[in-house]
Parts: structure tokens; C-alpha cells; sequence
């Protein structure tokens, strides 16, 4: 008997197989594309925002949104850089950062939960003010100047890039809790059904309170690794980072309402978005606003393939 493909395996597929065609035209088309220093920095210069969309998975995978995630990334570089400048260290800086990012990931959390608000109003609101707040720090971009800093260049320079290992660590991190934990199987349970999910007794509302600091925690997490990708702190930072973000999620093969997707698909959706980049700027004749075209378009393929699979499971 020949195996069949599961229908929530084929968007993930369908990810994987755009992300090998596109590199392997690119490299066909490119004298220099297919080598280590440019697959390396697919890495390292979508770190900040592969972060934020892992994140923004969680959120996702139970059926939620969080839009505030960009806003965060400039909020949490620009208080690094501005505690820095206090002479307070870095590491200290980079924890009170990523503390007032996951509670405020929290806050988010416990008011969609207990006030029964719309998760969309919520972090959007959410949004205005994280990012209202980063500019009432400093308007202008700081930047650090610390042996810290120092210390993490040199160390990227001659072996691997910081911002890439942080990121792969999280990932990793985020693979084993979304599909080896309880609190992995009760978000996939949440975005399902949530009804359902009551009624076998889960803790839904704490596991969505979770699930926004989480976000909240990754998004701050990736304005730290911003600073040390640009060895400042900028509040315009991140912006409209959590449009890329979620498109990210979506091209992953994550459905908007929830219950299917992998963190796996999320990076391949994140390198996707980095070599549509790295194309147009091989290319060296197009604006790069046709990222954003480019982009467009394969979020709405992916979306009609997600429709067209639901319909079908419906009629099944």
C-alpha cells in the first residue's frame, strides 16, 4: 500500500520545496551564491526577526495574535543601550530587558484571558504603547560602546556569529516545548478546539497567559540580539518586523487559526524571507521594495493552499 502524505505535512513541504528552488536558481544565476559566507548570513542577519516569529508560533499554533512584537524589539534595544550608556553592564541591562519584556508579554496575556479581549486589539494596543515608551527613553539611536560588545564582535569575526548561536539555541529550545511537553501538546490542543480543550480539563488560561510572555520573552530576547548584530539600540528598531514575522509563520506552513504548524517550518519561513532579500540584492537592479512583493505574493499562495486543505478536510 502506497503511503500518503498527511494533509497538515503538506504545507510544510511545500515550504521546504520553494526554499531549495529559489536557492538553487539563485545559485544557478549568481557567481558566489551557493557558498558558506552567504548561507551564513541568512543566519545571522534574520536572527532578531526568526526570534520574534518564534514567538509569535506559540501565539499562533493557539489560535492568538500578537502584534507587539516589533515594537518590542525597538522598546528592549534602546533600554539596553540607553543602561549601558548609565555605565550599568550589559548582561544586567540585556536581563532587566528581557524581565520587563516577559511580563509585559504577561500583562497582554492575562488581559485576552481574564477581560475576554480580542487578542488582535490587545497586542495591538500593546504595540502603541511598547513603542511610544522605547522613543519616551531616547528619539535617537545609541550607541554602545562596551568591552562586552567588544568581546561578542571579535568572537563572531573569527568563528561563529553570536546572534546565529542564540538563535539556533532558542530554536532548538522551542522544538523540544512544542512538540516534547505538555505545554506543547495543550497549545496544539488550545488551537484545535479550544472548547474541547475545557472540557478535557487543560489549563487554558494560564497555558494563554504563558504563551504571550513567551512572546513577550523571545521578542525582547531578539532586541537584545539586535544590538548585538548593529552594537546599538535604535526604538524605531523592529518596525513592521511583526508583519515579516507573521508572514514568516504562515509560509512556515503555521495555520492562522491555529492547532497545525512547526517550529521547523518557521525557519525555513524566516530563511525564506532572508533569501528573497539576498536576491534582490544579488540582482543589484531592483528596488527593494520588491521584497515586499515578492513576499506578498507567497503569503497569499500559501494561504490559498491552507484554505484549499481545509476545505478539503471539511469535505472529508
Amino acid at each position: 500500500m502506497t503511503p500518503r502524505l498527511a494533509r497538515p505535512h503538506i504545507p510544510l513541504l511545500a515550504t521546504i520545496t520553494v526554499f531549495v528552488l529559489l536557492y538553487a536558481a539563485a545559485s544557478l544565476r549568481y557567481p558566489g551564491f551557493f557558498s558558506w559566507p552567504v548561507f551564513r548570513n541568512l543566519f545571522a542577519d534574520n536572527a532578531f526577526l526568526g526570534l520574534a516569529a518564534i514567538g509569535l508560533t506559540f501565539v499562533i499554533l493557539a489560535g492568538g495574535i500578537d502584534l507587539s512584537v516589533g515594537a518590542m524589539i525597538g522598546f528592549s534595544s534602546i533600554l539596553i543601550a540607553k543602561l549601558s550608556a548609565q555605565q550599568v553592564h550589559p548582561l544586567l541591562a540585556i536581563a532587566l530587558a528581557v524581565i520587563v519584556g516577559t511580563g509585559f508579554g504577561a500583562g497582554m496575556g492575562a488581559l485576552i484571558r481574564f477581560m475576554a479581549l480580542p487578542s488582535f486589539l490587545v497586542t495591538l494596543a500593546g504595540m502603541f504603547f511598547i513603542r511610544g515608551l522605547g522613543f519616551v527613553i531616547s528619539l535617537e539611536a545609541v550607541t554602545i560602546k562596551h568591552r562586552f560588545y567588544d568581546a561578542i564582535s571579535d568572537f563572531s569575526l573569527q568563528t561563529f556569529p553570536v546572534v546565529t548561536v542564540l538563535f539556533l539555541i532558542a530554536l532548538a529550545a522551542a522544538i523540544y516545548l512544542a512538540h516534547y511537553t505538555r505545554f506543547g501538546r495543550n497549545v496544539y490542543a488550545i488551537g484545535g478546539n479550544e472548547q474541547s480543550a475545557l472540557l478535557m480539563g487543560l489549563p487554558v488560561g494560564f497555558t494563554k497567559v504563558l504563551l504571550y510572555a513567551l512572546s513577550g520573552f523571545c521578542s525582547s530576547l531578539a532586541g537584545a540580539v539586535y544590538t548585538f548584530y548593529t552594537s546599538s539600540g535604535n526604538a524605531t528598531a523592529g518596525t513592521m518586523l511583526e508583519l515579516d514575522a507573521i508572514a514568516a509563520v504562515v509560509i512556515g506552513g503555521t495555520l492562522l487559526s491555529g492547532g497545525v504548524g512547526y517550529m521547523f517550518g518557521t525557519l525555513v519561513g524566516v530563511l525564506i524571507l532572508g533569501l528573497i532579500q539576498t536576491i534582490i540584492t544579488f540582482e543589484g537592479t531592483l528596488s527593494s521594495w520588491w521584497t515586499k512583493i515578492a513576499i506578498g505574493v507567497l503569503l497569499l499562495a500559501f494561504v490559498l493552499l491552507q484554505r484549499f486543505l481545509q476545505s478539503r478536510t471539511a469535505r472529508s
